[in-house]
């Protein structure tokens, strides 16, 4: 047996920083009741009346990155989830969160089966032109 013990290897590069399991961010929860509209393509928005997020005790740091870029801008879930590095269930999981504080709003786009087809606006067009 070699003198190190257990305790002292390292797993991990030095270099990495913290490491925090994705568990540890949404406590230990895997989905949220609103989860079943955050599909990758619905869009997140802040609410216009929603509060400063960094004073509020109750939300990760997680929590306030995902307002702060919603605020900027609108952003899906697969923006959120690769702008913060994070995996695309936890990013569901945060988002609901948000939601249930009233910080954010998702929006879903509309399907493509429920957009008017092509034809049909070209037929329109086509009959205000021979008015």
């Amino acid at each position: 047996m070699s003198g190190e013990g257990q305790g002292s290897s390292h797993w991990f590069d030095d270099e990495a920083g913290p490491v925090v399991r994705p568990y540890a961010m949404t406590r230990g929860r895997t989905n949220h009741g609103a989860q079943h509209r955050l599909d990758l393509i619905a869009v997140v928005v802040t609410e216009p009346h929603g509060d400063d997020p960094e004073g509020d005790p109750s939300l990760s740091p997680e929590h306030v990155d995902i307002v702060e870029l919603c605020r900027e801008a609108p952003q899906s879930v697969a923006e959120l989830a690769a702008e913060l590095d994070l995996p695309v269930g936890v990013v569901r999981v945060l988002v609901g969160d948000l939601v249930d504080e009233e910080l954010v709003h998702v929006s879903r786009p509309v399907p493509p089966a429920e957009l008017v087809d092509e034809s049909i606006l070209r037929d329109v067009i086509n009959g205000l032109r021979a008015l």
